[in-house]
């Protein structure tokens, strides 16, 4: 039997210190203002050093926003995880579970994080940036899911950012309702809107 790759301790302690910094930026974020914390102020907070701070997140946008990269490779895997008789646009809906999932598991803190991001510009333009690097992976999944016929990279470029314009469509309106709507039926009526009749 093969083992799949190993965690040794030091990505685990590096992972739960990262995770603490994070938590102790986005509060500082929420109770000062995102604009009115520097990474001094976050370093501090941390009890941590400046250029420790600076080793986990490379600025102080990177502490609320480090796990979003990293979304875009896991919405990968699940698209190419989809069964391939599965229609791509189908399977770009049921790959962004992956990204939803957190909303659907602890939406307090989903729908706060939601809302310092929506409402500090710095922190949307980020985000976005960091979402566009998703495109390109997304379009290889789509390409890997295909045969012979597949379509050109430039419709699936279109299939992928049109996906990623659903989720934050619908994010959209699942944040201005305060987190009532349901996250899963707002993305399903958004990529509803697109799917040809």
């Amino acid at each position: 039997m093969t083992e799949g790759p190993r965690t040794n301790t030091r990505d685990i302690a590096r992972a739960a210190i990262r995770e603490e910094l994070s938590q102790v930026a986005f509060d500082l974020f929420r109770r000062e203002g995102f604009d009115n914390v520097t990474v001094n102020d976050l370093a501090a907070a941390s009890g941590v050093s400046r250029s420790t701070f600076l080793r986990y997140f490379g600025s102080k946008e990177d502490a609320v926003l480090g796990a979003v990269e990293a979304q875009g490779e896991q919405v990968a895997g699940a698209l190419r995880a989809r069964p391939a008789d599965e229609d791509d646009w189908t399977a770009l809906r049921h790959a962004l579970d992956t990204v939803i999932e957190p909303y659907r598991q602890d939406p307090a803190t989903a729908l706060a994080t939601t809302r310092l991001v929506v409402g500090t510009p710095a922190l949307c333009t980020r985000q976005r940036e960091k979402q566009n690097t998703w495109r390109p992976a997304l379009a290889r999944a789509l390409a890997e899911r295909t045969g012979p016929s597949r379509p050109s990279p430039l419709a699936q470029s279109v299939k992928a950012a049109a996906a990623l314009d659903c989720l934050n469509i619908a994010l959209d309106h699942w944040t201005a309702s305060d987190g009532h709507l349901d996250l899963v039926d707002l993305l399903d009526e958004a990529f509803a809107a697109l799917t040809p009749r």
